[in-house]
């Protein structure tokens, strides 16, 4: 870190706050001028970014989703998460972290018992697959595949659930584990 992120850190944040419901955007806005952190109205001059839900795409600032599905956020917590966890994910993202909750252990899917990834797989989820363990975002493995945002995020979902993951990582993990698994049998 920074001596710039040091002081910015000591002395509060620039937060730009971005919720579509005024009175959710005034909520935020309470909480962060609370912590002593300064709102900001443009990007260029925020530290980080607070969004009520999905966050604007690629602003080349860490943001912090409240809820929303947008996994390609630096930061995402559920949307009623409590104050306190908001105020540290953010001081945590202006340090450079990666901010995930973990409020709920069983959120994730059960795996399906299949043993082949061709068998359990779709083509288009595998070719998602790849596009992932390519570090792509969503929407880059959307421009790639030349399929929607939202199409990529539902191949994304299945992928999960049918590996019985909750991440990217864990995904590209238990599909390397199941060819491994296939090619010593």
């Amino acid at each position: 870190m920074s001596a710039a992120s040091d002081l910015r850190l000591a002395h509060g944040l620039r937060v730009l706050v971005h919720a579509v419901d005024p009175a959710r955007r005034d909520a935020l806005l309470a909480l962060v001028r609370d912590w002593g952190h300064q709102s900001v109205d443009a990007l260029g001059a925020a530290d980080v970014v607070l969004c009520d839900g999905d966050g604007p795409g690629n602003p080349n600032r860490p943001v912090l989703a409240l809820g929303g599905l947008d996994t390609d956020q630096a930061g995402w917590l559920p949307r009623d998460a409590p104050a306190v966890q908001i105020h540290a994910a953010l001081g945590a993202l202006a340090a450079g972290l990666t901010v995930r909750s973990q409020s709920d252990p069983d959120l994730g899917f059960g795996a399906m018992p299949e043993h082949s990834l061709q068998g359990l797989l779709t083509p288009r989820e595998m070719e998602v697959l790849d596009a992932v363990g390519d570090g792509l975002t969503n929407k880059m493995i959307a421009r790639r595949l030349d399929i929607s945002l939202h199409t990529v995020k539902f191949h994304v979902e299945s992928l999960f659930r049918k590996l019985g993951v909750r991440t990217r990582t864990e995904a590209l993990a238990k599909a390397h584990e199941r060819l491994r698994n296939i090619l010593e049998l």
